[in-house]
């Protein structure tokens, strides 16, 4: 069954020095101010849409990576993983970086590569995420 999960922004003001919010609708979880200079500078306790991009990849490929050990045959103790996004000014979002670590019982280093590897293509953010270069630091903790 297809779902569809709402958030919405209101923007007051030019681009340079406007300034925003963006309300998680579907959960109720918070609204969290946008500005630019959050977004092309510094983040001084606002959110940009390359950092809301790194939560749901992380997240996305936490529970991708998490499906593809259980078809394996694998349940790991814990899977963190953090998604570091990078936006270049008049470029636009350039990349996105995963970094994972790990610990998973009985998994063999090789076995963890290949898996991590096939969760990074496979979780459905990534796939949303194709017009970008999309890599992968996989450590697997002891």
């Amino acid at each position: 069954m297809a779902t569809t999960r709402t958030a919405h922004t209101v923007w007051n003001g030019d681009l340079m020095t406007g300034a925003g919010n963006t309300s998680l609708d579907t959960s109720g979880l918070g609204t969290f101010d946008v500005t630019w200079k959050a977004r092309a500078e510094s983040a001084e306790g606002k959110t940009s849409p390359e950092e809301l991009i790194a939560a749901a990849h992380s997240a996305c490929f936490s529970m991708a990576f998490s499906h593809a050990l259980a078809q394996a045959g694998h349940t790991p103790d814990e899977v963190n993983t953090k998604a570091d996004v990078t936006f270049e000014p008049g470029t636009g979002i350039t990349g996105s970086h995963l970094t994972l670590n790990a610990k998973v019982p009985g998994l063999s280093e090789e076995d963890f590569q290949r898996i991590a590897e096939e969760a990074k293509t496979g979780c459905p953010v990534s796939a949303a995420l194709t017009g970008i270069t999309i890599t992968l630091d996989a450590t697997l903790a002891a």
